[in-house]
């Protein structure tokens, strides 16, 4: 069989696609020094049992992720009798749940993690922000970090809320405690009359909405204050993007 290169003379001052190598420029990468190793401070921090969510992402802004990119068949000949590629493309990878319902693109804090994870991976130094540009424009959820060799294995993740922040340069904070999280749900309590007290809870972008309800509502109108307080929430610019999930816990007082 033919190689497809195989009439490509370089010395002629071309590509593989005939355009001259004259007048081009190659700029760096900003990562040109780049060892490939992780960064201290965000590794020491992945390495402890239960690092702090606020930290971790802190951690991730200021370091350089490696993305892996792998070869897609863009074109396969048959000519042979045997299906070949003739033409491959380079796409990052993305990692899409069983029922569909999420999509993942996942990032390595060193060369060494990413190898370990899939030697054929090429890869590709970027910073935290243009790593989660880049999983926004592709649709994903969250970003797993340094994911382990084994199936199924857990690696720290991103979430939505962390990956929005990254992408925007905004610092990161867990949903309860972000002040504009903590306004929007102060504006939409006020204005229901049969909330006597909430508090704010929950875990990294997860907010728990605690209420205490007055006496002798009606289940509809439970149902109702929560329905608004939630559309409050969401209707509030900018407040969205910095929840991943809203629970409410009720109760009397």
């Amino acid at each position: 069989m033919t190689h497809r290169f195989s009439e490509h003379r370089p010395q002629q001052g071309a590509d593989t696609a005939g355009v001259p190598w004259a007048g081009r420029t190659l700029t760096g990468t900003g990562f040109d020094g780049d060892t490939g190793d992780a960064d201290a401070a965000l590794a020491a921090l992945l390495a402890g049992d239960r690092p702090d969510p606020v930290q971790v992402v802190a951690a991730v802004a200021e370091a350089r992720l490696v993305v892996p990119i792998v070869a897609v068949a863009a074109e396969v000949d048959e000519s042979s009798g045997l299906p070949a590629d003739a033409r491959s493309d380079m796409a990052s990878v993305t990692l899409v749940a069983p029922d569909g319902s999420s999509r993942a693109l996942p990032a390595f804090t060193s060369t060494q993690a990413l190898a370990a994870w899939d030697p054929a991976a090429r890869p590709v130094p970027v910073t935290a922000q243009r790593a989660a540009q880049a999983a926004l424009q592709e649709g994903c959820d969250v970003i797993p970090l340094d994911l382990p060799p084994a199936p199924g294995a857990a690696a720290w993740t991103l979430t939505g809320s962390m990956v929005r922040a990254l992408a925007t340069g905004r610092p990161w904070s867990p949903a309860h405690r972000d002040d504009r999280v903590v306004a929007a749900l102060a504006a939409a309590v006020d204005a229901e009359e049969a909330v006597r007290e909430h508090r704010l809870g929950g875990d990294a972008g997860e907010l728990v909405v605690e209420l205490a309800l007055r006496p002798g509502l009606t289940g509809p109108e439970v149902e109702g204050v929560v329905a608004r307080i939630g559309r409050g929430i969401a209707a509030e610019p900018g407040v969205r993007e910095r929840v991943d999930a809203v629970a409410f816990r009720l109760h009397t007082a």
